[in-house]
């Protein structure tokens, strides 16, 4: 973590010597110094973070590099407030030179810490720690001990083991099948699901112990040993030819040779437990005959790549949550004092993601966008299993959770760096004035009052997040003149407040020049000040609140770096300059129209609403929607009276993979599979349709989800013809009581896994649909703008 922090701060750097390289004179060269030295003691910061749990010193001197990070970042922008546009050009000379000259001593200051932190290393030999010793030899160190503790056996068996039942009959299937080849099973998920205890339970199991004519147990862990693990697994399989001593005089190649001629032959079973690494069963594999005698290997990991690659015959098994009630019975067998769990929070994902851009989480990448690169890596602790999926809405994962003992361990790592503190009302014992006043991030929960907790914070933080609890009154005093003395905050969010809250919004905002991140969700304001024009750096926007339309400022397109635009937006948008606009969410349909859309060169996703009015009978063309060539995500809500023009402009839009219509659309295209053939998704609500669409939709040969609400169709009967919906996974039918018959030709929707109607409707569903499961409500969540 400490590596993170100095790696943004030399970003920063090299962005201040770009940015400010004529005004900087002199101090340039010692910037550029500071520049260079931090990158030079990167290399040697993350070998030193990995032994910290042994060293006090090593912990001393990384949080000496983490302080002087911080101070470093703290000038770089007092001095940027300095230099903002405007202020400069009516500095006199001699002022500047004057700031200029404090910027160069206090530079100075940190040259001289961090060559004494240099000096110190050397003086300390903490350079040269643990030098010579060999990979996974034990220590009596700390981590050694960590270790030693973490490394389970196969002779410490549980008494009862609550849970798991189907998932043991399934791998038991595959442990006791008739197939020769030696095979692979992998277990996978996050830690502490219980992943050894599934195999302990299988290893113990009476008809694996008649099968297998030998068996051996072996924990793997991150950091281990292959000459190491040999001896062990040679040794739990309880061949007796050698001592463990002479065993460790034997080359890794003769070890190997050792244990495949004690083997051959013979059916054996072996658990190796704590993968983290694939390349951990590579360099095993080759000790371990295929002789054709049903031999099996059971892999625990909790990184999905390891449990997918680790052989050629491989069953990777997934293991699941336990449900309610076992988790209750867990709880009662192994009298767990501690009730006041955490229930950690469902996070929205696309949310979560903009925080990391704005926090400067993410690294740039010459051929990506900060949103892919984003994604990667929260595809990559999903697949380490360090974040829980908790629902996907439209085939993509919306909502995600933290295990709470992961989040305790992030939560005590960020209070070290002095990188984070939660002020929690509601838990007065875990607020710690010391630590508030020193950190750079802010969580705070409150139901009645933030002021205090705004009184006693670092002047110099950098992200403020507030979050009500549901169940609270949503009455919470927000002194807005207050947040304003954060000058360098990056990041503000207010999540869970409504329009009854008090305070000033307007007063002092556009101080705020560093502003990444602004949400005001559900604050109510329908009229934005012209002072946040001065927030150059703005990446998020999101003004939503339900009912309530907004003007945005005339001069708005002096937010260059803006991202991401939320709210019920409605009057002259001069947006158009807005290259970099990704999301643009929710635009009245008139001020759409005067729009130049075809300057959005990088919009993704735009969702449009009209609003009602006494003209009526308006027409929605696609004409300005097809000049948009990123657009993946299109959602159009009209009002009573309006309708869609054909969809045919629509095939200019190749990367459309969403679409969603809330309006009368008259009739679908013929070549609608031409029209729009990457189309994955696909929502239609009062569409009207006269004549059964289903023959049409059948076409599209990539549409995987669809849902099909209330006045869809004006008639009683639906066919879907042989082989129609090639792909469709997931179907809902919303309420509609015209319908009476449903048809399904044979061969059509040949992968359909989860149908979901309306319970009481009198709709006849085919027979051999009645026994596909409903899916979950998620899948179907639009989350979009309805103006009532």
């Amino acid at each position: 973590m400490v590596d993170a922090i100095v790696s943004f701060v030399v970003e920063r750097l090299g962005d201040f010597l770009i940015q400010e390289a004529e005004f900087l004179g002199s101090v340039n060269k010692k910037v550029m110094w500071l520049k260079d030295e931090l990158e030079w003691m990167q290399s040697y910061i993350a070998n030193a973070e990995a032994k910290q749990i042994d060293n006090p010193m090593i912990r001393k001197w990384l949080s000496d590099i983490t302080e002087i990070s911080y101070e470093i970042e703290d000038v770089l922008d007092k001095l940027f407030l300095q230099l903002k546009p405007g202020r400069l050009s009516s500095m006199p000379s001699f002022i500047k030179s004057k700031k200029l000259h404090g910027t160069g001593k206090k530079i100075e200051e940190f040259q001289i810490r961090i060559n004494d932190l240099s000096r110190r290393r050397e003086l300390y030999g903490l350079q040269d720690l643990d030098h010579g010793k060999t990979e996974g030899q034990s220590s009596n160190t700390t981590l050694g001990r960590l270790k030693q503790l973490r490394r389970v056996t196969s002779f410490t068996v549980d008494k009862k083991i609550i849970g798991f039942e189907d998932e043991v009959n399934v791998l038991l299937a595959k442990l006791l099948d008739k197939e020769p080849c030696r095979s692979v099973i992998s277990i996978y998920g996050m830690g502490g699901l219980g992943k050894t205890t599934l195999a302990k339970k299988l290893y113990h199991t009476n008809d694996v112990k008649m099968k297998f004519n030998r068996r051996a147990w072996v924990s793997v862990s991150q950091d281990y040993n292959t000459h190491d693990l040999l001896i062990r697994i040679i040794r739990s399989f309880g061949f007796t030819d050698f001592t463990t001593e002479q065993l460790k005089n034997f080359y890794e190649e003769e070890l190997e040779r050792y244990l495949f001629g004690s083997l051959i032959g013979r059916s054996f079973l072996v658990v190796i437990d704590d993968v983290w690494q694939k390349e951990a069963w590579e360099s095993l594999k080759r000790a371990f005959p295929d002789s054709e005698k049903g031999s099996r290997v059971i892999i625990t990991t909790r990184i999905w790549k390891v449990a997918e690659s680790s052989d050629e015959r491989t069953h990777a098994h997934k293991l699941r949550f336990l449900r309610l009630d076992e988790s209750w019975q867990l709880l009662c067998e192994k009298t767990f004092g501690n009730s006041d769990a955490n229930d950690d929070f469902e996070i929205d994902v696309k949310k979560l993601i903009r925080l990391w851009i704005a926090e400067g989480f993410v690294p740039r990448e010459r051929y990506q966008t900060l949103e892919d690169m984003a994604k990667c890596n929260f595809d990559e602790l999903v697949g380490r299993s360090l974040i829980l999926i908790e629902k996907r809405s439209w085939g993509r994962v919306a909502t995600c959770r933290v295990h709470d003992l992961l989040r305790d361990l992030a939560i005590r790592k960020a209070r070290e760096l002095k990188l984070l503190h939660i002020c929690d009302q509601l838990k007065p014992s875990t607020w710690d004035p010391s630590s508030t006043s020193t950190c750079r991030q802010q969580a705070i929960y409150s139901a009645v009052d933030v002021c205090p907790a705004l009184q006693i914070s670092n002047p110099n933080m950098r992200s403020i997040l507030f979050f009500t609890p549901e169940k609270a009154l949503r009455v919470t005093i927000l002194n807005f003149p207050l947040v304003y003395k954060f000058r360098f905050l990056r990041m503000l969010d207010f999540d869970g407040y409504d329009q009854r809250c008090s305070g000033n919004l307007y007063e002092g905002i556009g101080n705020l020049i560093y502003l990444k991140h602004l949400g005001l969700r559900k604050l109510g304001f329908n009229k934005l000040p012209s002072s946040i024009l001065k927030l150059k750096r703005l990446q998020t926007l999101d003004l939503y609140s339900d009912g309530v339309e907004i003007e945005l400022p005339n001069k708005v397109y002096k937010l260059q770096e803006l991202r991401y635009l939320f709210g019920s937006l409605t009057g002259h948008l001069r947006i158009d300059s807005l290259t970099k606009l990704q999301s643009l969410k929710f635009v009245n349909s008139e001020s759409w129209s005067k729009i130049n859309s075809g300057k959005l060169v990088n919009l993704r996703e735009l969702s449009i609403y009209s609003k009602f009015s006494n003209s009526g009978g308006k027409v929605f063309r696609f004409d300005t929607v097809v000049k948009l060539p990123r657009l993946e995500q299109l959602s159009i809500t009209l009002c009573a009276g309006d309708c869609f023009a054909s969809l045919q402009p629509l095939s200019s839009c190749s990367n459309l993979i969403d679409l969603r219509l809330y309006g009368n659309s008259g009739k679908l295209p013929e070549d609608i599979d031409v029209v729009l053939p990457n189309l994955e998704c696909l929502l239609l609500k009062n569409t009207c349709f006269k004549d059964d669409p289903m023959h049409l939709l059948g076409k599209l040969p990539s549409l995987v989800i669809l849902y099909l609400d209330f006045n869809f169709f004006y008639g009683k009967e639906i066919v879907c013809t042989a082989w129609s919906f090639p792909r469709l996974e997931l179907l809902k039918i919303g309420m509609d009581d015209l319908l009476e018959e449903w048809q399904v030709e044979e061969g059509a929707m040949p992968k359909l896994r989860g149908l979901s109607m309306p319970r009481n409707t009198c709709l006849r569903i085919p027979v051999r649909l009645r026994s596909i499961p409903r899916p979950a409500e998620s899948e179907f969540e639009t989350g979009e703008f309805y103006w009532l």
